[in-house]
């Protein structure tokens, strides 16, 4: 039997061959040319959710949405990166990672021209110039830019520290916290600047210290218009002209501004000394302590005095050497 044409003897074309959209949404006009395309679509407005997932449960409006979430129980990953081989399980997600090897950063900060692979990281950015912290401590109305400084803000309130150290049994919030910590046991440095060649634990410690060669100070206090290269930094320096001091001594009630120095002044009851000095197994409360110590074994002596040119090994005491010149 031959196959039935239409009145100018060419065969009939579906709508998405003709480019025609057939179906069309009653609520808002939109048109599509696949009635399950159509049905999808439907489910904005009555807000069903159709589809829903074997394993857990969850529900979806579009099927392609449950195909894509039930790789998270297959395990499958079918978008591969091309130059690492590392798979991804949307392609968006593998169009995102390629930005790592092209160098790509499509959005840009319209203030500053910095520039970023996603969006979210751009719009987190923007809130240093306009100031917004849309995520509120409900303890003690703190805000924050980012939703996680929030999550780990409220572990001073509850005292949780979830993320502890195989070597010397320190407690932590943050599991890269813990990863950052457990270098001062390996003396494992991968960070290195390529100005001058100095190895940092963390990358937020190197990025804060190619400030110094760039001079770049983003982060300004609003009240004396002071300049820093950490958004910490200005942090802790505000809280000269707020008086707050958040982190509380359990023993004997004394209040600190930063959490760094409540840890050391924690040692005064604790006796704990965990900085050791390599070549005579000396130990220290403080890593300053120890960096000073060891200029004893290398015989460095980095402050000199301007009048006579003697070198010290600390900075308090070429300071009393230079009273003798001043009588």
């Amino acid at each position: 039997m031959k196959s039935r044409r239409c009145s100018s003897g060419k065969s009939p074309q579906t709508p998405a061959a003709t480019g025609s959209k057939m179906y069309h949404c009653s609520d808002c006009g939109k048109s599509f040319t696949k009635s399950h395309h159509l049905k999808d679509h439907e489910s904005i407005h009555t807000g069903e959710k159709p589809h829903h997932c074997g394993q857990c449960g969850k529900s979806f409006m579009c099927q392609s949405n449950l195909q894509i979430h039930e790789r998270i129980h297959t395990g499958e990953k079918p978008y591969h990166c091309g130059q690492c081989g590392k798979s991804f399980t949307r392609q968006s997600n593998l169009q995102i990672h390629e930005r790592i090897h092209t160098g790509e950063k499509p959005f840009h900060c319209g203030q500053c021209g910095k520039r970023f692979t996603h969006q979210s990281n751009l719009q987190i950015h923007e809130r240093i110039h306009t100031g917004e912290k849309p995520y509120r401590c409900g303890q003690c109305g703190k805000s924050f830019t980012h939703q996680n400084s929030l999550q780990i803000h409220e572990h001073i309130h509850t005292g949780e520290k979830p993320f502890h150290c195989g070597q010397c049994g320190k407690s932590f919030t943050q599991e890269s916290n813990l990863q950052r910590h457990k270098r001062i046991h390996t003396g494992e440095k991968p960070y290195l600047c390529g100005q001058c060649g100095k190895s940092f634990t963390c990358q937020s410690s190197l990025q804060a210290h190619d400030r110094i060669h760039t001079g770049e100070k983003p982060y300004h206090c609003g009240q004396c218009g002071k300049s820093f290269t950490r958004q910490s930094s200005l942090q802790i320096h505000k809280r000269i002209h707020t008086g707050e001091k958040p982190y509380h001594c359990g023993q004997c009630g004394k209040s600190f501004t930063q959490e760094s120095n409540l840890q050391r002044h924690k040692r005064i009851h604790t006796g704990e000394k965990p900085y050791h000095c390599g070549q005579c197994g000396n130990s220290f409360m403080r890593q300053s302590n120890l960096q000073i110590h060891e200029r004893i074994h290398t015989g460095e002596k980095p402050y000199h005095c301007g009048q006579c040119g003697k070198s010290f090994m600390r900075q308090s005491n070429l300071q009393i050497h230079e009273r003798i010149h001043k009588r």
